[in-house]
């Protein structure tokens, strides 16, 4: 009976956190959050506003582009600077800029989330560390021939200066630690040597980047006199402004207006999986003023009308357009244990399970270069007729505007929780199929659903496989006559995102396209 009686209490409790997180306190949250953020970017109109994916992404309908900044990499004890995620677009966007603001929010009751405590910290230093260095290497190459002008003389002065005045120490909020700081500061040099041994192309950051980066906190609770926002310029770094958007209370606060009473949940574009009901920003913030002012006993039925409407909108268009599936309610004993749940939505439309990810962005296809080679989203690829040929791995097949049968093949992979081994088996067929086709000077594209993880592993392993370290096809010359290691695929990765900037590879995804690389499977063609 105990035990019981437990297992009831934790499913009231259960079933009480339900209640309280419906779509449209979600949705209200993000909406209050979201004027925050609007405030906080009007102090510095000039500087970019990025979103740091997925959860940022909800809180602005303005964002100048995204980022990818893990809280993984900044938890206690696993600090990690990433080459496969480094962001080198947002480092340049903020040089040219004289900065950037970053939003994200979380739903752990503190101020900000540890990608923004720690992880982005980490990735400032070490991209001020890597930029000093070769500074410091191009300055000392300088060979000053005799008789050369006075030009030259200040050139290297100038240089010298600025790296002798340039900041290469690790910056944290004052909330971390000094023994966390101490084990982070103990890190930093053999994450730089990663860097600089990766391939990044930190001569274009040097030559844009004028001030040294650095991390500035903001967030509902930082105090902000009005009358006194320095300009940005006026500092002697290059701010990036991280703006975390939610309330830091950990506290599900009831909240009233005129009209309706609703509860406040901080982070709550977090997790979008398991409330979103395949509503996507965009979608919201095209219907935030109707969904708002409706009210939540009609949030959740307009929400399904919004979703069905955009995807038959996109079916008739050919796109990528997913139907909608029904997973059944979990019912709680019998129904009178019902009473304080949220009234359940129509039973074709109930716990929506779609990914409509894609129509957030309007993400193109990316060039690699002069590889001859692409990457993007299979809606965009069916849409692309100036290629001549599309590798897709997406699980849905894709009507492309090919004139040659022969020129689109179609690979269905699946992510690797899903299949540990579906990249794997399938890598000798791409690599093979790209071979055919840019050995006669053709262009390739390789798309997925979301353009941002199957198709960026696939791209990775033919861009190893057949290419040189200059990005030049050579027909697997190269690969053949030296052994694969990790520095080199992630030298090859780095060159890749250079390119394709929204690339968000999977560690799953990653270790396949090694062990493929490592055992060489490249049959002749």
């Amino acid at each position: 009976m105990e035990n019981e009686a437990n297992l009831s209490i934790y499913r009231a409790a259960r079933t009480i956190k339900r209640r309280q997180n419906t779509l449209y306190n979600a949705l209200r949250s993000i909406y209050d959050d979201s004027i925050f953020v609007g405030e906080i970017s009007q102090l510095w109109p000039q500087l970019p506003l990025l979103a740091n994916l997925r959860c940022g992404l909800w809180y602005s309908s303005n964002f100048h582009s995204t980022c990818y900044f893990k809280s993984t990499d900044g938890h206690t004890n696993n600090w990690s600077f990433n080459t496969s995620r480094l962001n080198l677009h947002v480092a340049l966007l903020a040089g040219q800029k004289g900065g950037c603001m970053i939003v994200d929010s979380t739903r752990k009751g503190k101020r900000f989330p540890d990608s923004m405590s720690k992880t982005i910290p980490i990735w400032t230093c070490v991209l001020n560390r890597s930029v000093y260095n070769y500074r410091k290497k191009m300055c000392n190459s300088v060979v000053l021939v005799e008789g050369e002008s006075n030009a030259s003389d200040e050139n290297v002065k100038s240089t010298s200066q600025i790296s002798a005045d340039w900041d290469c120490s690790l910056h944290l909020p004052l909330w971390v630690s000094e023994t966390e700081k101490a084990a982070i500061n103990d890190r930093l040099e053999e994450w730089t040597k990663g860097l600089d041994t990766s391939g990044a192309d930190i001569a274009s950051l040097a030559s844009c980047l004028k001030k040294p980066l650095r991390p500035l906190w903001i967030s509902q609770k930082s105090v902000i006199w009005l009358n006194e926002v320095p300009d940005h310029d006026s500092w002697d770094f290059t701010p990036i402004i991280l703006v975390s958007a939610s309330s830091p209370s950990g506290v599900i606060q009831s909240r009233t207006t005129s009209e309706f009473s609703w509860n406040y949940i901080p982070g709550a574009g977090d997790d979008e999986e398991s409330w979103a009901r395949g509503l996507t920003p965009k979608l919201f913030w095209n219907n935030a003023y109707d969904l708002i002012s409706s009210g939540p006993d009609v949030c959740n039925q307009k929400v399904a009308d919004i979703v069905e409407k955009n995807r038959v909108y996109r079916a008739q268009r050919g796109q990528v357009a997913p139907q909608v599936h029904v997973k059944p309610s979990k019912v709680l004993g019998n129904s009178s244990d019902l009473s304080c749940l949220e009234p359940p939505l129509s039973s074709d439309i109930s716990n929506l399970k779609i990914d409509l990810k894609s129509s957030d962005k309007d993400s193109t296809i990316s060039w690699l270069g002069s590889t001859n080679l692409a990457v993007g989203t299979s809606q965009h690829a069916a849409k692309e007729c100036n290629v001549d040929c599309i590798l897709n791995c997406d699980q849905d097949s894709i009507t492309v505007c090919l004139s040659n049968a022969e020129a689109y093949l179609h690979l269905p992979m699946v992510n690797s929780k899903l299949d540990r081994f579906s990249l794997l088996r399938n890598l000798p067929s791409a690599v093979n199929f790209a071979k055919l086709n840019i050995s006669k000077g053709k262009t390739l594209v390789i798309c997925c659903q979301s353009g941002e993880d199957i198709s960026v592993c696939v791209c990775l392993a033919i861009l190893t496989s057949l290419f040189d370290d200059g990005g030049n096809f050579d027909d697997g010359k190269s690969f053949s006559q030296t052994g694969i290691t990790k520095m080199e695929m992630r030298r090859r990765l780095v060159f890749l995102c250079k390119f394709a900037t929204n690339a968000r590879p999977s560690r799953g995804n990653l270790k396949q396209v090694f062990s493929f690389l490592s055992s060489g499977r490249v049959d002749p063609v």
